[in-house]
């Protein structure tokens, strides 16, 4: 049996162990009392686990990694797989090859045979669901996490490990996007700027602006070179160069090109390398989150970046800024994929419950005729007298009353939404408030997605469906009547929340971790092993 140079050097004993192997296989007791032994022991062994109970009964109970033939192979390519699970910021020590391997030695019957093979399917299963889907369940980590993760069906993804090439199947299981692949070939290069002392030595000044000289100019010169966005130089001043290299990288962060080196700025550019390396990890968990079709024409919001866009076959369509949900308990914007089915021109703004009775009760409590743009309806949707109700009798829970804003330019929403009904309560609008759109963070919504460029959105998403996308929209715009728009198709839409994420080019982006939630993912992900690493050129 011949094995390539390369898994030897990776795996030393992998030769030993598949020796070890066949040799169980092959002892001297009679074939039918070794058979019935083994599968004995699969069957008892994959009983506890219905995915690997299904499995093993429609193979018969025979085994799919013990063995000579196609068997070493699957148990190889699986083991090489194991040995780089690090490469895609997975916890590796769970299908470490020198456990696998240690299990297959200490195998000395038939039974642990059967008890071997089952646990290896359990190992190979855990490793396929953690490289194609993630590691973590978004919910457990973050209650505003609420993506459905596209999970596999386990018993399938073995019966399709056995009818497939095994190293070509296992190559086929993490994420195919031109993400992830950039992600995890920026993760190895930051991997080995690790070993050479990662940035360099942080800035020692609040703030430095051009024209500037001295010791924290040189530092933040070097400091920009072992980050790529500055050639090797000798200036000592923040000359045209550095400032040049300063707005790069404002731009690469979400924040303002102006070129000077601000508090902000600085704050960004001091982040250790070992941050920006979990932000890269986090950011490939989120791409195994998401490892399904997104649309070939879909919405994608990043909460983080403050942008709502329209990809179409990969490319940004469409980009307008975004305002989302103020980082409070009860309103930060949740995540998750739906579809966006029509849009609302001229929208009435039913004021959520929550809404209604935390802020607005209190303020009619005290003047019935306060919110004077509102008007009171009850169950029936018929607007009721203010005259007529006792506001200070009811208490947020037994006030019977809803709130309704009828359209007008004034309308909370604006002049138009965009609706992908889902049970959060969430969708894209316009608003009045445009003073909002020029801030560096805009986070300050009760959780929807306010646009800054509304009727433009329209427009890019009504282009598929009609030659005349702007007289389609004014048409019902300047009846003032609430009407509806459907689209045609609909199109997928994913509020997404990333803090890393590369450009085409490979060029990273980074944004502030508005809600904490990347960093609580990343301490999940160290919890259950996931572990930084340096590793040489």
């Amino acid at each position: 049996m011949t094995f390539s140079t390369k898994i030897f050097r990776a795996v030393p004993i992998l030769s030993a162990v598949l020796a070890v192997i066949m040799a169980l296989t092959l002892t001297a007791a009679p074939a039918s009392a070794q058979v019935t032994a083994f599968k004995q022991a699969v069957a008892e062994a994959a009983a506890k686990d219905p995915a690997l109970a299904a499995f093993y009964k429609a193979n018969d109970y025979n085994g799919i990694w013990t063995g000579a033939g196609k068997n070493s192979s699957r148990l190889k390519a699986f083991i090489a797989a194991a040995a780089k699970a690090d490469d895609h910021g997975l916890p590796a020590k769970r299908y470490d090859p020198a456990q696998i391997m240690a299990r297959v030695k200490s195998a000395t019957s038939n039974r642990d045979m059967g008890l071997l093979e089952v646990e290896l399917s359990r190992q190979f299963l855990q490793y396929a669901t953690d490289v194609q889907t993630g590691v973590l369940a978004p919910s457990k980590v973050d209650s505003g996490i609420v993506r459905i993760v596209p999970l596999r069906d386990r018993a399938q993804t073995l019966a399709a490990l056995v009818k497939s090439s095994p190293a070509g199947f296992i190559r086929s299981l993490p994420p195919a996007s031109p993400e992830y692949l950039r992600l995890m070939k920026e993760k190895m290069t930051m991997e080995r700027l690790l070993t050479k002392g990662g940035f360099g030595a942080s800035v020692g000044a609040k703030a430095l602006k051009p024209g500037q000289s001295g010791q924290p100019v040189v530092a933040l010169r070097d400091r920009l070179g072992a980050m790529g966005y500055l050639r090797r130089s000798a200036t000592q001043t923040y000359d045209a160069a550095i400032q040049g290299a300063v707005q790069q990288f404002q731009l690469d962060n979400g924040l303002n090109p102006d070129g000077v080196a601000g508090e902000g700025t600085m704050v960004e550019i001091n982040t250790p390398l070992e941050a920006r390396l979990q932000s890269v990890i986090v950011a490939m968990e989120r791409e195994r989150w998401m490892n399904q079709p997104l649309g070939k024409r879909h919405v994608l919001v990043n909460i983080t970046d403050f942008t709502a866009k329209i990809v179409n076959n990969g490319k940004v369509e469409f980009q307008t800024r975004s305002v989302v949900g103020k980082n409070a308990s009860d309103t930060r914007t949740p995540e998750f994929s739906d579809v966006m089915e029509f849009m609302v021109i001229n929208p009435s703004w039913n004021v959520p419950r929550s809404i209604t009775i935390k802020e607005y009760l209190p303020l009619l409590q005290k003047n019935p005729n306060a919110v004077s743009h509102l008007k009171v309806v009850d169950g029936q949707g018929r607007v009721v007298s203010r005259g007529a109700v006792n506001f200070a009798q009811y208490s947020a829970k037994t006030f019977p009353f809803n709130l309704k804003q009828p359209p007008s330019d004034g309308n909370a929403l604006g002049l138009v939404k965009f609706m992908f009904p889902n049970k959060y309560n969430i969708y894209l609008h316009d608003t009045p408030s445009k003073n909002l759109f020029g801030r560096e963070v805009r986070a300050f919504s009760h959780g929807c997605v306010r646009l800054a460029d509304p009727f433009d959105f329209a427009y890019a998403l009504l282009s598929q469906q009609t030659s005349d996308p702007q007289g389609l929209f004014k048409s019902h715009l300047k009846t003032g009547v609430e009407s509806v728009v459907a689209l045609d198709p609909p199109l997928p839409v994913h509020i997404d929340y990333r803090t890393a994420w590369t450009s085409p080019k490979g060029q990273m982006n980074y944004r502030r971790d508005i809600y904490g939630r990347d960093a609580a993912i990343f301490a999940a992900l160290a919890k259950a092993g996931v572990a930084l690493r340096a590793i040489q050129g």
